[in-house]
């Protein structure tokens, strides 16, 4: 085989793989109905369908990947959003962990008293993996219109210019 043949099919296998791993939802469409049985910290159902009515930011986060996004909720924050109008859910993806359910689920409890402005949501068995095809072991960013339609997505570690544009569609849609 020629070397522009190998660097050809090397090229091929490389996109195909990178296309691969992307997850990401399609924009102005409205992701499956989730529910997850006591997803909630308190127990109770989680559904997706609760993700109307205002602009949210969706994180779904592997546990062992909790940091990497960080800066992400930072500049969210920083942006000062009328909270009647805007809100974070960030839901743990405790399948992609090997660390303990009630460890985590002891944390996402103080998490939750000190985060009164974010829903905090437990994904046990990978949901939103399988009917939303997010990426697992990894941390997503999905946001969402008031009528709960795509607005932003990607996955893994936001750079400064996705998060530029995540700032700019949620202010586009809180308006």
């Amino acid at each position: 085989m020629s070397e522009m043949k190998k660097i050809l099919l090397i090229f091929i296998s490389v996109t195909f793989f990178i296309a691969d791993v992307s997850a990401e939802l399609p924009l102005g469409e409205k992701p499956p109905l989730v529910i997850l049985p006591s997803g909630n910290i308190d127990g109770s159902a989680w559904k997706s369908k609760e993700i109307i009515g205002k602009v949210f930011v969706l994180f779904y986060v592997d546990p062992d990947e909790k940091e990497i996004n960080q800066h992400v909720k930072k500049a969210l924050v920083k942006e000062k959003f009328p909270l009647d109008q805007f809100g974070f859910i960030a839901v743990m993806n405790l399948a992609a962990t090997w660390i303990p359910n009630f460890a985590i689920e002891s944390m996402l409890k103080n998490a939750q008293k000190e985060s009164t402005h974010t829903i905090i949501v437990k994904d046990k068995t990978k949901e939103l993996v399988k009917k939303w095809a997010l990426r697992d072991h990894c941390f997503d960013v999905v946001a969402f219109d008031k009528k709960g339609r795509v607005i932003f997505s990607k996955d893994g570690k936001l750079l400064a210019e996705d998060i530029k544009t995540l700032i700019k569609e949620v202010r586009k849609y809180l308006e």
